[in-house]
């Protein structure tokens, strides 16, 4: 080390102190010595006037890499970045050093190996005692790693700022220790509808309904945080506009290091429709159990009457008066047994209790059947049912009584509202692997408006309706609940009021079901021998669940979450079908396809786009680069199900090849 004057010396100085002076001067400079070499997380050194390298410590080695022979007599600026030496920083910190007799500065530093590091640099000025410059003292700290820290933390709060400030279904905001807004986000400002401007600064008792203000509910809710650090609450809130939403409110107490309170985290979220749908599900729930009250209430007296009636038809000699009215009560007798029944069904079927005895069944006999039950009905109509069913024998997976109910249900609401002497069609046909039956009549029709609700439960429509048809509106109702749960679905159509109306079922086939027409092109899904196909989409629950779709369907298949993943396991698996995504970050489905083309043991695989874009550009644009199909999301299973058959005739014609 370079040796520092400490001693001073007056001109009447004591000869004794002089002579000691020296000693002394030398220990302290030993023991400074040994203090800066013991230092190892500081570079200490010594620069002479010009910057030039004059001592070196045990701490220099080890933070810049340089031995002392190594770097003693070179110029400071070797450690400094090539655009900080051109721009001159080296100089102008000696120069700041020199006038101000200190300079601190932060940046990058140059090891011996090429590496940087930021560091802390401290220049001291050294003077003599004349005032004279002859030096710096230079202390240099590595803090990359603090720095790399800060940084990550910083980017950790900035990444949190932006996730909290992007929610838009919760309103997320602080509040000070008093209760007043200090920060805003998205979210809160949908919800409640205060921009940043309007709210920061106010007290959060502003989203409070007055009665709530005036019961102290905002600081009581303070408080409870304060004490145990949570409180959750659900209740009315009021927005910018005054209107009010149903709120899920949590605040959470806020403490720094040192156990200070700094704040409140409030997260608030508006469940007015979750409210409004558990109130129609409560009122459903009463529907329910009113209706299954109603009808088994009306089945009591129903049972005396109908007995009573039979004891009225074994007498003999009854006049014609007499006759006609029992028969006329028979009739309404009948008729009310019907609704009461169909009350019943609908309270089941509201209550989940319906259930269907599955089992083949063949469609003719559940027309031949439906339209018997009917016949009491058209016969007195003087209405004739006329059946257009296929040649070869049509089956559906189904209850044969429920399917029979639902038949006769709409025969009798054909009937109903078509004239004395009308024909009511009966059509079967296989469509779109569906077993389809259409009920159609030429009676009062029904408006267009009204198509939409004509299922809805108690809904009778009653423009162009003869006088005196009108019913409860629970048969439509009850055949649509019926049909759905057998996982088909019914429509109504009519070109308006006086033109007639149809009602379409449509029930999924059985397997044994052979289907011919020209409209199904392939075999179901379900019949395709089990292939190898390989899924490329960045979406992962949109492959995954797919995945597992094709999986139940007797497939095997593998997953690539990004293009050079599909890449990497395409070789191995030669997969049989690739479906792949186009829109995927790094490589997008057509650069995925183009390496794919690459591998010779790829020759015979079938590849699919899938994409949310279905013009025809679009289409022509993926067949150009190779494709073989082109599937717009969200993908029907009947799409996949052709496709899947057109794989496996794919696979059938390379084997014979």
């Amino acid at each position: 080390m370079t040796q520092l004057d400490v001693s001073s010396a007056g001109d009447n100085a004591d000869p004794l102190r002089e002579s000691a002076a020296p000693a002394a001067s030398a220990r302290v400079q030993v023991d400074y010595g040994m203090l800066v070499q013991a230092i190892e997380d500081y570079a200490i050194f010594l620069l002479d006037a010009t910057g030039h390298i004059v001592s070196w410590s045990a701490g220099a080695h080890k933070v810049n890499g340089y031995t002392e022979q190594e770097i003693i007599g070179e110029h400071f600026s070797r450690f400094y970045t090539a655009e900080a030496v051109a721009r001159g920083w080296p100089e102008y910190e000696l120069q700041q050093a020199s006038l101000t007799g200190r300079f601190e500065d932060e940046g990058w530093r140059v090891r011996k190996d090429g590496t940087t590091f930021w560091s802390n640099v401290v220049i001291t000025a050294i003077r003599d005692q004349a005032g004279i410059l002859t030096g710096f003292a230079k202390i240099t700290r590595d803090l990359t790693a603090k720095r790399e820290y800060l940084e990550a933390l910083r980017q950790s709060e900035e990444r949190f700022r932006l996730l909290v400030d992007s929610v838009k279904d919760y309103a997320i905001f602080m509040l000070d220790p008093d209760g007043n807004v200090i920060s805003w986000n998205a979210g809160a400002a949908r919800i409640k509808g205060f921009t940043r401007e309007d709210i920061v600064g106010r007290h959060f008792s502003t989203f409070y309904p007055p009665e709530d203000v005036a019961a102290g509910k905002p600081a009581r809710e303070l408080a409870i945080a304060r004490q145990i650090g949570h409180v959750e609450d659900e209740g009315w809130r009021v927005r910018k506009d005054g209107t009010t939403f149903w709120a899920n409110v949590n605040i959470t107490a806020v403490y720094d290091e040192s156990k200070r309170l700094r704040g409140f985290a409030k997260v608030t979220r508006d469940l007015t429709e979750r409210r409004q749908r558990e109130e129609l599900e409560r009122s459903g729930d009463r529907m329910r159990k009113f209706l299954a009250t109603l009808a088994h209430e009306l089945r009591n007296p129903l049972a005396p009457v109908r007995n009573a009636l039979g004891v009225m038809q074994l007498e003999t000699g009854v006049s014609p008066t007499l006759a006609r009215s029992r028969d006329l009560i028979d009739r309404q007798v009948t008729h009310l047994t019907r609704l009461v029944d169909d009350l019943l069904d609908v309270g089941r079927i509201m209550s989940d209790k319906v259930e269907l005895r599955i089992a083949e069944v063949d469609l003719a006999e559940v027309v031949a059947r439906g339209v018997e039950a009917a016949r009491p009905f058209t016969d007195a109509h003087e209405q004739r049912v006329v059946t257009h069913l296929p040649r070869d024998p049509v089956f559906v997976r189904g209850d044969m009584t429920r399917l029979v109910q639902v038949l006769q249900n709409l025969l009798h609401n054909a009937s109903k509202f078509s004239p004395t002497g009308s024909r009511i069609d009966v059509r079967g046909r296989i469509e779109h692997r569906m077993a389809v039956l259409e009920v159609r009549d030429g009676g009062c029709g029904i408006a267009p408006q009204a198509l939409d609700r004509i299922f809805e439960l108690f809904t009778q429509e009653k423009e162009g309706q003869p006088v005196g048809q009108a019913g409860l509106g629970i048969g439509l109702t009850l055949c649509k609940s019926l049909v759905e749960m057998h996982g088909g679905s019914i429509i109504a159509s009519s070109d308006g009021l006086g033109c007639g109306s149809a009602f379409t079922v449509s029930l999924p086939l059985a397997a044994t079901t052979s289907e011919t027409p020209a409209d199904t092109p392939g075999a179901a899904g379900d019949d395709v021998a089990p292939l190898r196909i390989l899924l490329v989409d960045d979406n992962r629950d949109s492959a995954d669940s797919l995945a597992m779709l094709l999986e139940l369907k007797g497939h095997t298949v593998r997953i690539a979450y990004e293009g050079q993943q599909a890449l990497d396991i395409a070789p191995r698996f030669a997969p049989h079908l690739a479906v792949i995504d186009l829109a995927m970050p790094k490589m997008d489905g057509f650069a995925t396809l183009a390496g794919l083309h690459a591998y010779p043991e790829l020759a015979g695989t079938m590849y699919a786009a899938m994409t949310g874009f279905g013009h025809a550009s679009d289409v022509q644009r993926t067949r150009e680069a190779g494709f073989h199909a082109h599937l717009v999301k969200p993908v029907e299973l009947a799409l996949f199900d052709d496709l899947l058959a057109q794989a496996e005739a794919r696979r059938a014609g390379d084997a014979r090849g």
